[in-house]
């Protein structure tokens, strides 16, 4: 099992008592803790550094941690622009960069983001696979595509990615639909379900799907996106966590762990949580930090890497570089 973090790229998570540049320490830090990935989210309904450019920023300053997006909306920019600079961010990073999609949920938390993007709301998600496909053409070397939402009867050279395939795209979702579109399209699956029992059923559908595609059922990268709050005391852990949800939703904590995976309690409790996920087949496991203050989310990357060290890897010496003082 892999185990990955998420930037606290949200306002909410830096900007009381820090600077958006203590993220770049941040990166340094997961690193230098042996982390296998870092991953970012996106939205335009929360204040946060744009995903794309936070990925740019830790680039340079990291040389083993995979960058990841989890989920990348599509529908917030234009296709071809958006290949453009995932290819560009494959090559900095050395074919490092894992490209987590979604095509954001109903109420709320969708269709404002279609509405500020002047994007119908209807077909998102066909649209959201013809945009994959156009990002691939164009990786691929294609001069023209056709399809039913994006048309370019002429293309020119476009940006190639570190690798000749691309980097690796996940699909983030659970809907039967989205359990078959991951199976026959895409590389990972990355959702959030509550229940450990669900994940397995789910990815029982994805193997399926791919099957009946044709692909190996070990193509697509089994991928868990968990929140994850460590403290000796469960009822203190509970208290954050509500915060801490409540801050990016607006929901109480007893709503949204309906809604997500969500490990939390005593290092023992947690370690137990992320077990049944991993028995369930989940072999890359994302983890955002529940901490509102960066502070609070450099104390829960070292529980979580003093919880999990057995199962990270070790980081080179050569990429062991210390967080920046400020």
């Amino acid at each position: 099992m892999n185990i990955g973090v998420f930037l606290p790229t949200g306002q909410d998570q830096w900007a009381p008592v820090g600077d958006p540049r203590d993220l770049i320490g941040f990166a340094r830090r997961a690193e230098q803790l042996g982390f296998a990935s870092l991953f970012v989210n996106d939205s335009l309904l929360t204040p946060r550094i744009e995903p794309l450019t936070m990925l740019a920023a830790v680039t340079p300053v990291t040389e083993r941690i995979r960058l990841g997006t989890g989920a990348l909306l599509p529908v917030l920019r234009r296709p071809v622009q958006t290949a453009q600079t995932l290819a560009s961010v494959d090559q900095l990073s050395g074919g490092r960069l894992t490209v987590a999609v979604g095509a954001a949920f109903p109420g709320r938390f969708g269709r404002p983001l279609h509405e500020l993007s002047q994007v119908p709301w209807e077909r998102r998600f066909a649209r959201l696979d013809e945009t994959v496909a156009l990002w691939r053409a164009l990786w691929a070397g294609a001069t023209e595509f056709h399809g039913e939402f994006h048309s370019f009867p002429e293309l020119p050279p476009a940006t190639r990615p570190f690798r000749p395939q691309g980097p690796p795209i996940w699909l983030g979702g659970a809907t039967p639909a989205a359990l078959a579109r991951t199976g026959r399209r895409y590389d990972g699956w990355l959702p959030y379900p509550p229940d450990p029992a669900d994940y397995a059923t789910g990815l029982a559908a994805v193997r399926q799907a791919a099957r009946e595609a044709g692909r190996a059922p070990e193509a697509v990268t089994p991928a868990l996106f968990v929140n994850v709050r460590i403290d000796e005391d469960p009822e203190a852990a509970r208290r954050t966590m509500d915060a801490y949800v409540r801050s990016n939703y607006g929901l109480p904590l007893e709503e949204v762990e309906h809604i997500q995976a969500i490990a939390l309690g005593t290092p023992e409790q947690v370690a137990a949580t992320l077990r049944r996920y991993t028995q369930a087949g989940a072999r890359q496991v994302v983890a955002r930090l529940g901490a509102l203050e960066l502070k609070g989310q450099y104390e829960q990357l070292e529980r979580l890497a003093d919880l999990v060290a057995p199962t990270v890897p070790t980081a080179p010496t050569a990429a062991l570089v210390r967080p920046a003082s400020r």
